[in-house]
């Protein structure tokens, strides 16, 4: 598929695009850089040959049908459930994205980093003790945590991010449990386990799973049950591996000590009537952030930069590194 003549590129969301990757794409042709709001981004693609996303939009079949020129869909993502994939298949629509590039995201720490701050903030109570003091009060005896140090946390997916999360607890002096629904070799100190057995053991539980059709809601009641009276969840994945409803009940019950998540089921329309959000606002025992696992400066230009050398690549007829998604790759 070779780049045709006035090829035009549409990126939804330039903020703090890195320069590498803003320099490669613009070589390539003319850019359309916004930020864009759904109504702005739907007027700004008909004439697009490449739409170039972050997490904001869902790039649903309306979109693509606003954009009879569009080749390519460009996402510096490991997830990819913001595209619908079969209305790019039936379009002829070829989806480039960081799945699978192994060597490139072994580099890449950010959602690990963040999955233990998650797990600090949810033990030590840390958003309690900020509004606490914003406040104006100062009482450290309200706010007596917990250690990550000799407790058990158990990794749900032990793959890239998994085995990152389980070095850094390692360096706590956790006690790191893990389960794979692949045969996957635990590193030294990591005990490999049913997802039965980790969720009995567990102190506290981090999900990073890939999301796919087969698993989607598999966290459910029935997983929530077998957890440790009074312990914790984590989840930087995707939002939609969780019932949530179970989830908030588990939390409100007090069977479940606390959950942070950095993900939402459908969360391109969270608002503050969204299950969690209204939860979360009477109730302390549930941290929420927006997605932010991989928001990091250092983590977003590394991923753009690399994406956009995929992106010349492929536009240009030459071989990419590594899997270029047809969409009929579903998982």
């Amino acid at each position: 598929m070779a780049k045709p003549a006035n090829f035009r590129i549409v990126v939804s969301e330039s903020s703090g695009f890195a320069p590498a990757a803003r320099k490669a794409l613009s070589e390539l042709g003319e850019v359309v850089w916004g930020d864009f709001d759904r109504g702005m981004l739907l007027e700004s693609i008909s004439e697009a040959d490449l739409l170039w996303v972050r997490l904001r939009h869902v790039i649903d079949d309306e979109v693509m049908s606003r954009a009879p020129r569009l080749r390519w869909i460009a996402s510096p993502t490991t997830g990819l459930n913001h595209i619908d994939l079969e209305s790019a298949e039936r379009r002829d629509i070829r989806v480039l994205s960081l799945r699978g590039q192994v060597e490139f995201l072994s580099n890449v720490r950010a959602t690990a980093e963040l999955t233990v701050g998650l797990m600090l903030s949810l033990l030590r109570r840390i958003p309690d003790a900020v509004n606490h003091t914003r406040a104006g009060e100062w009482n450290r005896d309200a706010f007596r945590g917990l250690e990550l140090h000799g407790r058990t946390v158990g990794i749900v997916g032990y793959g890239r991010l998994g085995k990152i999360v389980g070095r850094y607890l390692a360096a706590f002096g956790a006690r790191v449990l893990a389960t794979d629904v692949a045969r996957v070799d635990a590193e030294p100190g990591v005990e490999l386990m049913s997802l039965r057995e980790l969720l009995r053991q567990s102190d506290m539980v981090s999900l990073h799973v890939n999301l796919a059709p087969q698993n989607s809601g598999f966290f459910d009641g029935s997983c929530l049950r077998l957890m440790k009276p009074g312990s914790h969840l984590v989840n930087t994945s995707r939002g939609e591996l969780i019932d949530e409803t179970a989830l908030l009940e588990a939390l409100r019950s007090e069977h479940l000590a606390g959950a942070a998540l950095d993900v939402a089921r459908g969360e391109w329309r969270f608002d503050r009537n969204h299950p969690l959000a209204a939860y979360a606002r009477t109730h302390s025992n549930l941290i929420l952030t927006p997605h932010i696992g991989g928001a990091t400066v250092e983590s977003m230009s590394k991923a753009e930069t690399f994406l956009a050398s995929l992106v010349a690549e492929a536009v240009t007829g030459g071989e990419t590194r590594g899997p270029v998604l047809c969409a009929a790759e579903k998982s």
